[in-house]
């Protein structure tokens, strides 16, 4: 078998398998995504001195819920339309895997402020912390940030997949003779 030919067939089996682990990663998305998104979105305590507190009552909050809705949805569509190859570009996935790892990431980031300032409050404001007077509904947002991570961590992974199943279709810059002139 020739050099070319034997070439092609490493890189039809690398493509291959980069598109099982695409799927698994994806697959892998959907549970951590909706269990993310349900711990959130049923996340409330009352608290007989301070009241009742829900996750609708915090901007961040509300916001991770929706990019896990968004993430859970997207995956969700990525797998039908690459199973179903209704999508065979792979410039797509790059790109709306990065989005949705970047948003993933600002969820994440917004979270973990409001967790950050729950649990220690903030002097310089006057804010109390909270934890201590809603402890469940702290640990539960805990465990959805958690769950959020671990699906961003599937969408980085699926990032660096799209990125080599993209950029591999591109031969390497060839090296200059650095020994010969520029006018030669």
């Amino acid at each position: 078998m020739g050099d070319q030919a034997e070439s092609t067939l490493i890189s039809s089996n690398n493509h291959q398998v980069f598109r099982v682990v695409g799927l698994s990663l994806r697959l892998a998305a959907i549970p951590l995504c909706a269990a993310s998104l349900w711990v959130m979105a049923t996340n409330k305590q009352a608290n007989e001195s301070y009241g009742k507190v829900e996750f609708s009552d915090l901007p961040g909050l509300r916001y991770m819920v929706c990019i896990s809705a968004i993430s859970l949805g997207y995956s969700v569509v990525s797998i039908l339309f690459a199973c179903l190859g209704c999508v065979n570009n792979d410039w797509f996935f790059f790109i709306s895997d990065q989005v949705v790892a970047y948003l993933m990431v600002t969820s994440g980031s917004a979270v973990a402020e409001v967790l950050y300032l729950a649990r220690e409050g903030d002097r310089k404001a006057s804010w109390s912390e909270a934890c201590s007077y809603y402890g469940r509904f702290c640990d539960r947002t805990k465990v959805s940030l958690a769950l959020h991570l671990a699906a961003l961590l599937c969408f980085i992974a699926l990032f660096l997949v799209s990125s080599y199943t993209v950029f591999s279709k591109f031969e390497a810059p060839s090296v200059s003779d650095s020994s010969k002139g520029v006018g030669e």
